[in-house]
């Protein structure tokens, strides 16, 4: 009963097995969350896989022999033995649970809680719509003996395991590092090349105009003005050279 699979993978499956492991039934579970998530769902596939035997009472359904147990819930002995009457389960201490479904439904069972889980017989799981657990607490005493956890519908890694893909969110996690690490070392290594080419023509434009301040007063006017043009942006030190290119070019002209 234990090793079957989950009908859908849900990432608070594993939360839920934290809390038993480490309350080891100090607290009640509390699963609240919008109508129609999977709340009652994943309950009961938590009690069927990891529980000897659970019982599950649906207080939106609930039917008069549960409300006339429920009737007895201060006295914890009658309360478990009605049940175990009711629904035909047996109940095995420390092995066994007791799923309050709706508990909104119910607010004298929540107000129980502390007692329930103090006697520390069985382990308790509630759930619960969120506004109707607001509102319906407004009598009662809420129990401090509660672990809480919000279930919110599938995400799309759990939407892609329903579909029976176990590996695209992976890779698209894998990918999206790799994109990251890409985005910033490809500016890095486009601003050093970029360094390396501004270096070198940099470099070429001082020797041009070095040869063309030191050659003999001769060659294409036009020429030579096109080459200072093209130059003139590089600088204080050009500047200096394309001063003496210049009158160079005054009295070639």
């Amino acid at each position: 009963m234990k090793n079957k699979p989950l009908v859908f993978r849900r990432k608070i499956y594993d939360e839920m097995l934290r809390w038993k492991s480490e309350r080891n039934g100090k607290t009640a579970l509390l699963i609240k969350g919008a109508r129609r998530v999977g709340k009652s769902t994943i309950a009961e596939e938590f009690a069927k896989r990891e529980y000897d035997s659970y019982i599950a009472i649906d207080f939106a359904d609930a039917k008069a022999p549960v409300w006339e147990a429920v009737k007895h819930i201060s006295d914890r002995d009658e309360f478990f033995m009605r049940l175990q009457f009711i629904f035909g389960v047996k109940l095995y201490e420390r092995r066994s649970v007791i799923i309050f479904d709706e508990i909104q439904k119910c607010p004298e069972a929540r107000q129980a809680i502390k007692y329930l889980v103090k006697d520390g017989r069985y382990d308790f799981i509630e759930t619960g719509s969120l506004l109707s657990i607001k509102k319906n607490v407004q009598n009662i005493v809420i129990p401090s003996e509660e672990t809480r956890l919000t279930m919110y519908p599938m995400d799309y890694e759990e939407f892609r395991w329903a579909m029976g893909d176990k590996v695209t969110v992976s890779l698209m996690g894998e990918n999206f590092i790799i994109m990251a690490i890409g985005f910033i070392i490809t500016p890095i290594v486009s601003g050093i090349w970029y360094f390396i080419y501004v270096y070198r023509a940099r470099k070429k434009a001082f020797k041009d105009l070095l040869w063309y301040r030191d050659i003999p007063l001769k060659g294409n006017l036009q020429q030579a003005n096109d080459m200072l043009n093209a130059y003139k942006y590089f600088g204080t030190d050009y500047n200096n050279l394309l001063s003496a290119c210049v009158l160079k070019l005054i009295n070639m002209g």
